[in-house]
Parts: structure tokens; C-alpha cells; sequence
């Protein structure tokens, strides 16, 4: 978490093209929690998250940015749209339920930290366990020279093991028999644990074992999960998981916009979306929301969220949510120069997933720059003659121009495919020409 605003710009620009302001803003926001985090805790308390509210049209890399920074800084991070909630007393999710997401997130980011940390024991025991299967120990009574004998197999059997002569073998295994796990999120935290009362009351009516034959190479995977279950210290983990949301926390509300009621609009007397805007209000400000893991307080989880607001305005939300969010940010339309570089730069780029994605079939696959230029205007044409879906159209366009050589991969095995200007020209043309056409195709 330790990196300058800087540095974080500069990773995002290795995966989005432009909308330096929004990854300056953001950058911004992260590197305040960090210098929060440093200071004494009578002073943390005091110091709130500044939310941010982007406004951009859809596929312009608003959703990106928050994603990418989010596995960058290993923070527990969900991404949730405002449309699907519904105000208290309606039948649908409530806006409680994304904190209790956030929190499952950041549960199974710490215990696979906690798994990854305890490799070497779990792959220990993985392989004694499936030794004393394919090697039973000698009885206890055996002398010194069985005993021996049994240390040599031993390390021959590991050997084999280890190289994988052995992974076709069948052993029989002793598997805990599951716990029921009740994991709906939009389930009220009471009900949730008297689910869960059951469910260990079941576990510990149930405690036998049961046996199961598989493959040694099967038998790892099983055998894994078990020895992790066993040395996870589960209240542990659900104290630093809470921890984690608490202070780090990020929640990405992406069409908020859907929830804005115009003046204008008849829906004004939609008593759900005003609703749902009221029932953010404590979350977003700071509330305490039960899980069933726990109290989470909201007070320094980062709200950012974004909307298109084509039908309405940031101002058409309620004036305290609006309020929540002081933080502002526009992000830029795309034009061609923009799709062009979305085509060509990223690390990953959607051209380079292409050619990896044929490069399985023995296709050798390469654009000439001007292809590339011709694949952004015709995106752009189309993105201006229909409605801009941003970038999300260049997959469209990529897609109908390959269309056909991936579907014959097999007559290409063995062969350099080239993808010119002419190639490009002669498929996209008249469908772009075409606004009808272009409407229903692209």
C-alpha cells in the first residue's frame, strides 16, 4: 500500500489509456488512507475517506481504474451496481448486503494469504498422508532392519511421488464430511446464525469420516483443502478480515445514476430509488452493519461511485448523498486516437489476447499498424452513428473482423495470418455504411 500517488498513476496507465485526472484523483484518495494509517488512532478517527463520484459515459475505463487498483494494493474490494438494491420494507436486496460482501471478500483473501503462508506444511502433509496410503507403516513391534527397509521404500515411494509416476494410482482417503455453509449475504445477520448454530450442531452430530477412492493427482487437491481447514485459526482470520474492510475497504457503486430521479422524469414518485439514496446515507457517511462475522463499522470504507448520467445529473441525486461524495471527477469520451491506443499499448491489450488465443491452434497472428488505425475509426464511427459504448465496442469490432479466420483456425494451422487495412475495410464497411445495419450488428 506503501506507493506514491505517482507511482500509482503510472501502473494504471500500463493497462488504461488516458483519464489522467480520474487516476490522479484516485491515486490521490489511496495515498491518503495509507498517510492516515500513520498516524496516532485519536487522529485516525478523525480523518473520513473523501468518496469520489466519477461521471463518465459507459466504456470509458471507470470500472477499470477502481478494479486495477484494487488488485494492486491488495485491498478488499467489491464491485456492485445500485440498481439491484431495493429500499427496506421492498422485496429485493438491501444496501446492507454490500458490506457483508465485502467482508466474504476479504475473508477469502486472508485465509488464501494464510494458505499460501503454511504452503510448505500443507504439501508436507499432503504427501505423508498419501504415503501412509500407498505404504502402510510397519507394525510397532517390527525390529531395526524392517524399520530401515520401510525409511528406504519410504524415500523411493516419495521420490516417485514427487516426479509423478504415481498420479494414475487409486487410494482411498478419509475426508471430513462438509459442514453446510450458509453464505447469503442478503440474509439477515440473525437468521444467519441461527443457520449457523445448525450447521455446527450437524457438524458435530456428524463428525465421522468418510472415505472416498481417487487418484493419487485428485487425492492432492482434496487433501489440500483438509490440511488447510486444520491449520487455519479461523477467529483469527475473521478479526484481520474485518480489520481489513474496516480500514481498507472499497466498495465500487457503479450505476448510481440509475437511481437519480429527474425532476422531469415521471418516476419521481418512485418511492424505491429515493430509498435506496436514503438507505446509502448512513452506510456511506459511517454506520455500524452486523455480519455474521461481526460489527463493521463504515466510518473509513472508500465509496466510489459512478454513473453515465445521460438521463440525469449528479444534482438529481438527493442533496445529502450528493453530499457524501466531495470528491468529483469526469472522465473524458474516447476518440479514435484513444480506441487506437487502447488497441495497441496496454501490457494485455484485446489485439494481443487474439494472437495468444489463435497462437493455441498453431496460428501465427499479426495487425499492420494501419489495420489497427482502421479497426479505431470504424469503432468510433460506430460509437457516433449508435449509441458510445466506449471501448466496449472495439471487442465487437475485433471480434467481426476475426470472425472468420478463427472460425477456419484449422485451415491456418502452421501459417502466418496477416490482418491489412483492405482486410479490415472490406468486412467493416458496409456494416459501419450501413446505420441500420451498424445498429443491430456492431
Amino acid at each position: 500500500m506503501n506507493m506514491t500517488p505517482q507511482e500509482i498513476v503510472n501502473y494504471l496507465d500500463l493497462h488504461i489509456i488516458g483519464q489522467h485526472n480520474a487516476k490522479k484523483t484516485i491515486a490521490l484518495a489511496l495515498r491518503t488512507r495509507y498517510r492516515r494509517l500513520l498516524l496516532d488512532s485519536a487522529l485516525q478517527e478523525e480523518i473520513m475517506p473523501k468518496n469520489i463520484l466519477m461521471i463518465g459515459s459507459t466504456g470509458v475505463g471507470k470500472t477499470e481504474i477502481a478494479r486495477r487498483l484494487a488488485k494492486l494494493m491488495q485491498l478488499p474490494f467489491i464491485k456492485v451496481e445500485a440498481s439491484k438494491y431495493t429500499e427496506v420494507g421492498f422485496v429485493g436486496r438491501d444496501v446492507e448486503s454490500m458490506i457483508r460482501d465485502l467482508v466474504m471478500t476479504a475473508l477469502s483473501m486472508v485465509r488464501t494469504e494464510h494458505n499460501e503462508q503454511n504452503r510448505e506444511a500443507i504439501e508436507e502433509y499432503v504427501i505423508d498422508t498419501i504415503l501412509s496410503k500407498l505404504l502402510p507403516s510397519p507394525p510397532h513391534f517390527s525390529n531395526d532392519t524392517k524399520k530401515q527397509e520401510y525409511d528406504h521404500s519410504r524415500e523411493r515411494m516419495r521420490a516417485k511421488l514427487l516426479s509423478g509416476e504415481l498420479d494414475s494410482r487409486i487410494i482411498e482417503i478419509d475426508l471430513p464430511k462438509g459442514n453446510l455453509e450458509f453464505n447469503d449475504t442478503n440474509m439477515p445477520p440473525e437468521i444467519a446464525k441461527v443457520q449457523e448454530s445448525f450447521s455446527k450442531m450437524f457438524s458435530v452430530m456428524g463428525k465421522e469420516e468418510s472415505k472416498k477412492e481417487v487418484t493419487v493427482k485428485e487425492s492432492r487437491e482434496l487433501l489440500r483443502q483438509v490440511a488447510a481447514d486444520n491449520l487455519l485459526n479461523h477467529d483469527q482470520i475473521k478479526r484481520e478480515a474485518l480489520r481489513r474492510v474496516e480500514e481498507g475497504g472499497i466498495v465500487f457503486l457503479d450505476e448510481i445514476d440509475k437511481i437519480a430521479v429527474s425532476s422531469r422524469s415521471e418516476g419521481r414518485n418512485d418511492p424505491s430509488k429515493e430509498g435506496v439514496q436514503r438507505d446509502l446515507l448512513p452506510i456511506v457517511e459511517g454506520s455500524i452493519v452486523t455480519t455474521k462475522f461481526g460489527p463493521v463499522k463504515t466510518d473509513h470504507i472508500l465509496f466510489i461511485a459512478a454513473g453515465a448520467f445521460h438521463l440525469t445529473k449528479p444534482s438529481d441525486l438527493i442533496p445529502e448523498l450528493q453530499g457524501r461524495f466531495p470528491l468529483r471527477v469526469e472522465l473524458e469520451p474516447l476518440d479514435e486516437e484513444a480506441l487506437y491506443l487502447i488497441l495497441s499499448k496496454p501490457k494485455n491489450s484485446l489485439l494481443e489476447q487474439y494472437k495468444a488465443l489463435l497462437a493455441t491452434e498453431d496460428v501465427l497472428l499479426e495487425f499492420e499498424d494501419s489495420a489497427v488505425r482502421s479497426m479505431a475509426r470504424y469503432s468510433q464511427k460506430a460509437n457516433e452513428k449508435t449509441e458510445d459504448i466506449g471501448a466496449r465496442r472495439l471487442h465487437t469490432v475485433v471480434e467481426k473482423v476475426l470472425e472468420e479466420i478463427s472460425f477456419n483456425a484449422y485451415i491456418h494451422k502452421g501459417s502466418k495470418v496477416i490482418i491489412s487495412e483492405d482486410d479490415v475495410k472490406n468486412i467493416l464497411a458496409p456494416v459501419v455504411e450501413d446505420e441500420d445495419l451498424a445498429r443491430y450488428i456492431l
